[in-house]
């Protein structure tokens, strides 16, 4: 077989297609398609891998257009036989977490729902809300997405009234504990009062609350409330008494009506329309509803039942066993019930049911939650609309020839020229993409304290940002997702010279649209155009770029203030002879501030990393003359 056959897609070579299909063996396991460039484009499982990898290609077949794009591209197929269909769905998350393939793409990362973080990997676990779900360390432990903010904020904002957790990132005092611990409010983190087992067994109470497992916690709480007074300590039981009746008061008003008050169930329904599809899950545990977790997903990614599926195959993946309901309630039939049901009954030690009901009050419960999927759709819709007006009407100011789907903004901070720095932010579609930001810092030997030069700072930014593409002109900028439709700087005509002037030296000028905002009457100006546009302050697309505006202002002074702050803590020990660039971070890493150093005897300075007694004796000298 030539090499041009082996790199050929499939669908185009029906002799090796059906040959491949036929040593596909009908048993359950994986399978991974990959293109001609042995690139992973999905990872799938079966409990009987020939028929549904043959399904694919069968002309009768209605797939997606998503899906057919993906077997247009498929040059080989790989499988892993297991010897059961759980092992197989264990064996394809395992395998979608560490490959991440295109098409597995299902669950869209929204910010709009928060999610709770636990840092498990630390000594003490810090416990706070998030909506960034990013691959940490192993053992941290993420809880939601959880759709009622309010609800959330009042319960975590409970929990630390509750129970006695840090409440500072970093120690108030280095040899004693704050106020906090005298009121009860911590248990002296900071001063390791508390040992880490003690402080792990509270935060685990406090997590407990967001698993759903709020009657569990409280049974716990009242034995110990029991034992506390039965030893005579009715200071303690008093307090377990006040928590038991807080974590009440958060459920107070979440009871749902249901036949049977011990069963505890999740139910979930989705409401789509030809792009979004809005997901809603709802935990029931003893009659209560203790939860309400949201996910957005691709409408054409699957059929209903198949991203139902999906949402329960990630949601119970990172979930304890004990937050496994042994009814899960679903709104369409799932194409792999079977599958799902026994992985989760193996992760739980107990049998896990999944059905869809039809009738009575398990379909009344479908029914209500497929209702606020549907307002959390339109919510989502009217959201969108006002965007795609917002892209139109800027797409119409500023006559482009499509939406803009990438637009980057630009701005520079500094105080008189000290500690200048440059910004970069995206919005993609509309919204801020936070990945792509940027921070520069700027090298002009010209910009110094006393000394500012926005024009050139500006110019230095984009030259950086867009140097790879003057040095290889060949890079594919038509379709290329880091090239944008278009840039913004934050400025006037000046600013706006400035960087058409380098962009034109850089010979990229043809290639880029850029505009200027000026901040005064919200003014659009155009390169060699001496008026702005005839637009008002109000309109969509200028709102747009104004948000655009504020963002990048925003991105750039938060870091010209960090470079500030760090430069104003290191300024002092840079004139103490000996101690290096490296040697102050490991003093301020271990005394925190400037000030604990300054109060430091030479024998405690002499303990930090790197820093011997001779270089001790010196620091104390310097914050000491005599």
């Amino acid at each position: 077989m030539t090499t041009s056959a082996k790199t050929l897609p499939l669908v185009k070579d029906p002799e090796r297609l059906e040959k491949r299909l036929k040593e596909i063996p009908p048993e359950p396991g994986v399978y991974l398609m990959r293109d001609s460039v042995d690139r992973i484009l999905y990872i799938g499982k079966s409990k009987k891998l020939r028929s549904r990898v043959r399904s694919y290609f069968r002309e009768s077949q209605k797939l997606s257009d998503r899906i057919m794009m993906m077997v247009r591209q498929v040059v080989e197929i790989e499988f892993i036989v297991t010897d059961t269909e759980a092992e197989a769905l264990a064996l394809e998350a395992n395998l979608v977490k560490q490959h991440q393939p295109y098409f597995n793409v299902l669950l869209k990362d929204d910010k709009k729902y928060p999610y709770v973080l636990v840092t498990w990997s630390e000594e003490y676990p810090r416990i706070f809300i998030t909506r960034n779900r990013r691959l940490g360390k192993e053992k941290d432990k993420y809880y939601g997405p959880f759709v009622d903010t309010g609800l959330l904020r009042t319960t975590l904002r409970v929990a630390k009234r509750l129970f006695p957790l840090r409440q500072r990132p970093q120690p108030l005092h280095k040899d004693r504990p704050c106020l906090n611990y005298d009121l009860g409010r911590c248990p002296g983190v900071c001063q390791k009062l508390v040992t880490p087992e003690e402080y792990h067994k509270t935060i685990q109470k406090i997590a407990m609350v967001f698993q759903g497992r709020t009657e569990e916690l409280i049974q716990v709480l009242t034995a110990n409330m029991q034992q506390a007074a039965q030893s005579m300590n009715f200071e303690a039981a008093a307090r377990i008494r006040d928590q038991i009746a807080g974590i009440r008061s958060l459920s107070a008003d979440q009871k749902v009506s249901l036949p049977n008050d011990t069963i505890s169930r999740d139910a979930i329904a989705l409401a789509a329309d030809e792009h979004h599809a809005c997901i809603q899950l709802f935990q029931i545990r003893a009659g209560r509803l203790v939860g309400r977790l949201g996910f957005f997903a691709d409408a054409q990614s699957g059929t209903p039942g198949a991203i139902l599926q999906r949402v329960l195959e990630d949601h119970y993946q990172t979930a304890d066993s004990v937050e496994i309901p042994t009814d899960i309630l679903v709104q369409h039939e799932l194409p792999e019930a079977e599958m799902l049901a026994e992985y989760l009954s193996q992760k739980k030690g107990r049998k896990v049911t999944i059905v869809a009901p039809q009738r009575q009050a398990k379909a009344e419960l479908i029914e209500m939650v497929e209702r606020n999927a549907h307002y959390e759709l339109e919510r989502t819709q009217r959201f969108a609309d006002r965007n795609n007006q917002a892209l139109q009407d800027l797409a119409d100011i500023l006559d482009l020839p499509d939406l803009p789907h990438r637009i980057e903004g630009y701005d520079i901070s500094h105080i008189q020229g000290s500690n200048a720095v440059g910004s970069q932010v995206v919005f993609v579609d509309g919204e801020p993409a936070k990945q792509h930001y940027r921070h520069y810092k700027i090298k002009n030997p010209a910009v110094t304290a006393g000394h500012s030069d926005d024009f050139a700072s500006l110019a230095e930014v984009i030259r950086r940002r867009f140097r790879k593409y003057a040095e290889d002109p060949q890079l594919l900028r038509v379709g290329n997702s880091d090239w944008p439709d278009l840039v913004m700087i934050d400025g006037g005509k000046g600013q706006l010279s400035a960087v058409v002037a380098v962009l034109q030296e850089m010979n990229l000028i043809e290639d880029l649209r850029v505009v200027s905002l000026a901040k005064q009457r919200e003014e659009i100006f155009l390169p060699g155009e001496s008026q702005p546009l005839p637009t008002e302050a109000e309109q969509p697309g200028v709102q747009l770029l104004r948000r655009l505006r504020d963002e990048a202002h925003r991105f750039a002074v938060s870091f010209h203030r960090q470079q500030r702050s760090e430069k104003l803590r290191r300024s002092r020990l840079d004139d103490i002879p000996g101690l290096g660039f490296n040697r102050q971070k490991q003093l301020l890493a271990h005394f925190r501030s400037i000030d604990y150093i300054r109060e430091a005897s030479p024998q405690q300075l002499a303990k930090a990393p790197g820093i011997g007694s001779r270089l001790a004796q010196e620091i104390y000298d310097y914050f000491h003359p005599a």
